[in-house]
């Protein structure tokens, strides 16, 4: 009988500790990958006509932060140290590879949404971001040195991409395992546009609308 009295009690007390999540806190940690989806325009004059960009994606291991304010309202802070992209050739340049790298930092505030009961083992949710994303360690390869009719001889082309503020939705799951463990999968879209100056004076403008998925396994305190 006492074995089944401290057993109810555990029961209650994890499954009350849970249901009541105002004011707790999640962290987890995982992988997050970033899959720009690339719209470019053109490389001003002078330059090979027709020239335009793509831009490849990166994976690095991230961080989450959590705030939930009630059972359906949270806020979520994804940390990171950066993500790393090469730049590559397309349309008149296609087939020359590699022109450049540039590393890009995603600095989001996510509000989310949780739907169903707040001790439910799976929770749908809904979010919706606004990100800074600062770029910065921009750098020209010797191929886009070769290509560039600026480029002065024995220098290299720099390049400067401006960081922008953009709207970041998605959607993602929320995976109880147990009444401190959890499993998290996103994804959410940034909507995001940018422009790129060489250090020779052309410039193009590049849509970028990167896919953002995220796999992390955290816990509650």
């Amino acid at each position: 009988m006492k074995k089944k009295l401290l057993a109810l009690a555990l029961t209650a007390a994890f499954g009350g500790a849970w249901a009541q999540t105002a004011g707790s806190w999640l962290i987890q940690g995982g992988v997050t990958k970033i899959s720009p989806s690339v719209s470019s325009g053109t490389l001003s004059a002078p330059s090979p006509s027709g020239t335009t960009v793509d831009v490849g994606g990166d994976t690095q291991p991230t961080l989450q932060l959590t705030y939930v304010y009630n059972d359906h309202l949270s806020v979520a802070v994804p940390l990171g140290l950066g993500f790393k992209h090469k730049l590559y050739g397309t349309g008149s340049i296609s087939g020359t590879g590699q022109i450049g790298t540039v590393t890009a930092l995603p600095i989001t505030v996510f509000g989310q949404y949780r739907f169903g009961e707040a001790n439910a083992t799976f929770r749908p949710y809904g979010m919706l971001g606004l990100s800074y994303v600062r770029f910065h360690d921009a750098k020209g390869s010797a191929t886009l040195n070769g290509l560039n009719p600026l480029n002065p001889t024995g220098g290299s082309t720099g390049l400067k991409v401006d960081s922008k503020f953009a709207l970041s939705p998605g959607l993602g799951m929320f995976i109880r395992i147990d009444d401190r463990w959890f499993v998290d999968v996103s994804y959410a879209k940034t909507y995001l546009k940018t422009t790129t100056t060489l250090s020779t004076g052309q410039t193009i403008s590049t849509t970028l609308n990167p896919g953002i998925t995220t796999l992390g396994v955290g816990m509650r305190f």
